[in-house]
Order: structure tokens, then sequence, then C-alpha cells
């Protein structure tokens, strides 16, 4: 099992480049399941998720042919004939976005049967939404053995007011309105960029929808889809990891091909705690401004403070003078970085959804243990400050949304290795 050595101290100086969403690529990937023509995408991320997805497509029957050489950020996917309409469990275990499959399925095949999301353990991402949907749509729906089961003639078009606000559960029934019979309305949608990039790709394959970035979406449902080729949004949750790389080693560093308006209230937060940013069209710098200072967050749906984010400024708030205090509304266990914070020097305290973290304490170096893939950021992001050398084990929650974390962070500076079994295998 993989890990991470890295050895703080060094201030990150230079420029990285930005890979796309990984929350982008697996929804486009999966609308690709609605025609039988070729859907090419390209700035898709090398991450282990896009290579779960791609066998996930395989063993349907689709071909799905990922780019080399320069053309190792496209991927071309050909669904003529779906053989087999399963997300079996095997595949989908280790990925959250499995359910995305089922809505295009069902809209595609008529049928659908798609194991339990798995993934990361950060708290419940229920699919009873999706599943109302559907049967809202005209589905009919039977779980049995961890698989669901669904089952329609032709979808209907359907108004539908989301109980919560869902990024999954909105993607995948714009996907299934898409090809379904007469018009959908859905209120109380998410707003995310990624659901906006997913209806880009939709709109280009020939579907009709209004209201993408807001809470209300029309979809009038069509016969038939076509091939298109897009091009998937920069990962803004990469970018705002290496943001506050660049403001908690006081280094100077551009962070380059990303798209500064999907990180307005990450940037605003930056700004109260004494960070410097200078804000391009395509590009955003970080330098070091002095003292960082301590400020509150509370996680929101977009356009608000993302989850994705609350461990990495968890992170930078230990380092900042004063008290903050984290709250966060969208998981219901995503502070398990904090003892691992905690084992590092930090001063972080939990009670229910709120974290209180006392600033300015030295982080320390460590051997810590790597639980989810933000939480492996945010242990990354104190290894970089921390007195020492640092080990991170189960680094593979890394990979599989951060594409080649350890080689962007050495092109700029830091000290950090990856590690196979120390003695390898008896």
């Amino acid at each position: 099992m993989d890990k991470f050595v890295i050895r703080g101290g060094n201030p990150l100086l230079g420029t990285i480049k930005i890979s796309g969403a990984k929350n982008s690529a697996l929804p486009c990937m999966a609308a690709a399941i609605l025609t039988e023509d070729e859907v090419i995408l390209e700035n898709i991320p090398q991450v282990q998720d896009i290579e779960t997805e791609r066998k996930l497509l395989v063993s349907m029957g689709a071909e799905v042919e990922l780019g080399y050489g320069r053309a190792q950020h496209r991927t071309s996917i050909r669904c003529a004939v779906l053989s087999d309409p399963v997300a079996k469990y095997e595949i989908v275990k280790t990925m959250r976005a499995s359910s995305l499959v089922l809505g295009p399925l069902i809209a595609r095949t008529g049928m659908a049967r798609v194991a339990m999301p798995g993934g990361c353990a950060i708290g419940g991402r229920p699919i009873d939404l999706h599943i109302k949907g559907l049967e809202a749509m005209g589905a009919t729906i039977t779980q049995e053995h961890g698989y669901l089961e669904a089952r329609a003639e032709r979808l209907k078009g359907a108004h539908i007011v989301f109980d919560k606000i869902t990024v999954t559960g909105t993607e995948d029934l714009l996907m299934a309105a898409a090809l379904a019979e007469g018009e959908s309305l859905f209120e109380n949608c998410a707003r995310e960029p990624e659901v906006t990039d997913l209806v880009a790709l939709l709109n280009a394959m020939g579907a009709q929808i209004e209201g993408a970035g807001t809470s209300t979406i029309r979809i009038k449902g069509v016969a038939k889809l076509h091939g298109a080729r897009h091009r998937i949004n920069p990962d803004r949750i990469e970018a705002g990891t290496f943001l506050i790389a660049g403001a908690i080693t006081g280094g100077d560093l551009n962070i380059d091909c990303c798209n500064p308006e999907h990180l307005g209230a990450l940037l605003g937060k930056l700004e109260q705690c004494g960070v410097k940013l200078d804000v391009g069209k395509e590009n955003v710098r970080v330098h070091s401004g002095g003292k960082l200072q301590a400020a509150d967050i509370s996680t929101e749906e977009y356009p608000g403070f993302p989850t994705d984010m609350q461990a990495q400024f968890m992170t930078l708030l230990t380092q900042a003078e004063g008290t903050s205090v984290v709250t966060e509304n969208i998981f219901e266990n995503r502070f398990m970085h904090v003892g691992e914070l905690n084992r590092m020097g930090a001063n972080i305290s939990v009670s229910g959804r709120t974290a209180t973290i006392r600033g300015g304490a030295q982080l320390q170096s460590a051997a810590v243990m790597c639980s989810d893939l933000r939480a492996s950021a945010a242990l990354v992001l104190a290894a970089l400050v921390a007195d020492g050398e640092s080990i991170l084990d189960r680094v593979y929650h890394m990979d599989r949304g951060y594409e080649h974390m350890e080689e962007k962070l050495r092109g700029v500076g830091a000290q950090i290795r990856r590690m196979g079994d120390v003695f390898g295998k008896k």
C-alpha cells in the first residue's frame, strides 16, 4: 500500500496547472450512455475514479478509449450496444458516483441494475432522492441483495421538487429527463459548476435544457440524442487545495488553468485570513501576506463554502493566530482528519457538527492515516509545514481524486516522495 513521505518547511514557489474536474468528468462519462454515437471528452483527469467508471462502462458493453501521448487527457466513449445494463458491486464499491448511471440506463434501455454506492466514509449520501424522482417519472424500482432494479417503458416528464439539494440526484434525473416524453420541471436543484458542465454536454448532444446554474431547471424531453465533443471544467477543489498549499507554506504560487469564478467563497475566506491573492481570468496567484488570521467557516451548497474544502481549510486555520470555528452542514461524518491533525500537534476540539481550532501551533511530523479523499489532502498540507518528516499511509484515497499530486508539489519545491511497502511482500 503506497505511502507519502513528506519533509515540511519549504515554501512552494512556481506554477501548478489544474486538471479537469473529476466531479464533472464522472457524470459526463455517464451521459454517453444516452446515445449510440461517440462522445469525446477532453481535459479528463487521470485519477482512479475515472478508471473505475471506464471499467463500469466497458462491463456494460461500451467501447471506451482513453487517449495517450499528447491526447492523454481525452477519452472517447461509444455506447452503441449496452448488452449488460448492470453496475456491478465489484466495480462500484470504491466509488460514490455509481448512482449516476441509474437515470441514463433506464432512459436509454428501459431497465437498470445498480449496486448501492460505495466510496468515502464521510457519511450517507442517500439515494432515495434519485429513486423518488425516477418513480415520479414512471419507473418501477425494487431493492434486493444490495442492488436497485429499475424498469420503465419510457420515462415521462415530471415536476420534481427536491427535498434537499443533491448534486448527483440533480445530475442523474437531468440525464433521465433528457430522453423522457414531455417536459420536466425541477425545483431546488443543485447549482454547482459540475451540474452546469453536464448540462452543457447534454445540450451539445441535442438535449433541450434551460436554467442550469439556478435552482429551477426546465427540460424538454427529446426522442434521441447524438454524439458530441466537450471539454471538462477545471477542478475547483484541486485549485483550492493548491491555493491553500501556497498560503500555508508562505510561498508564491501561480495556480493556472483554473476558473476563479468557481472559487468565490474560498477566495473570500482566504483574504479574510490575510492571504494575498492576485486573481486573473484563468489563474490565481497566492503569496505570503505575513501572519495568517483566524476565520470562521460554515459549509454550504454552492455558491457557499464547499464541504470538499473544509478539511484543507481547517489545516490552514491551525496555522492562523486566534480561534476559528468550522461548522460542517453537508456530511455528518466529515471530521475524521481532526484526530490525525491533533496527533501532529494541532489543537482542535469537536462537538457535533462544529470544530473549534485554536491556531498558531507549530505542527510536528508524525505517521498519520488517510481516511478519505479530502482528509488526505488536509494531511498533505499539514505535513508541508510540519517540523520533520511525516509518513502518510493509505494515499490510495488521494489517487481517487487528485492527478499526480506528489509530482505537482515536487515541481514547486515540496519535499515529497511516494513509497510502496517499505519491506515489500514477504
